[in-house]
């Protein structure tokens, strides 16, 4: 539902509509509202430009976002699918944060944690075999002991137990 708005806002509300007003204004098509989604972090300094003004100014779902100096209209980051391992291996002793999230990253690589800072990280795929079937009572934690088979050693993967929780069983 729209707001309406008329007396003591008319002045503001007519320099932000740019016309005259007659009678109430609808506040949605004269304030910028923000879309939804995130903007990407900008990857150096940009175009020293103001290309748009808000979100409102920038069609389809785009966002006015900074470049590094001005503002342009961009893609909203969008999360990449997959579950990064518990922790991955830091590049080369590297205690930083190399990347914010997962548009930061290339291809289909996600933005995890290496236990000290945050890197890109190629997702691996699923180690081969099978998930023992679970009987009711003997297998299993109800917590999460692991996210993904890499998590787990060897030739183990991480599978469901009967309560919701995961744990590393040997693979068949």
């Amino acid at each position: 539902m729209a707001a309406w708005v008329c007396c003591s806002l008319i002045a503001v509300l007519l320099c932000l509509a740019k016309g005259p007003v007659t009678g109430a204004v609808d506040l949605e098509k004269v304030l910028p509202s923000e879309k939804p989604g995130s903007c990407p972090k900008p990857l150096g300094p940009g175009l020293c430009a103001e290309m748009c003004s808000g979100d409102s100014s920038c069609p389809n779902n785009q966002k006015c976002c900074s470049n590094g100096c001005g503002h342009q209209c961009m893609a909203p980051y969008k999360e990449k699918p997959g579950v990064c391992p518990k922790t991955t291996p830091r590049i080369k002793g590297v205690c930083a944060e190399l990347c914010s999230h997962d548009g930061d990253c290339p291809n289909d690589e996600k933005c995890c944690s290496n236990g000290c800072g945050h890197q890109c990280t190629a997702l691996p795929k699923e180690k081969p075999g099978v998930c023992p079937m679970t009987l009711a009572g003997l297998r299993g934690p109800c917590e999460a002991l692991c996210a993904s088979d890499f998590d787990c050693p060897k030739n183990e993967k991480c599978c469901s137990s009967i309560c919701g929780g995961s744990l590393c069983t040997p693979a068949f």
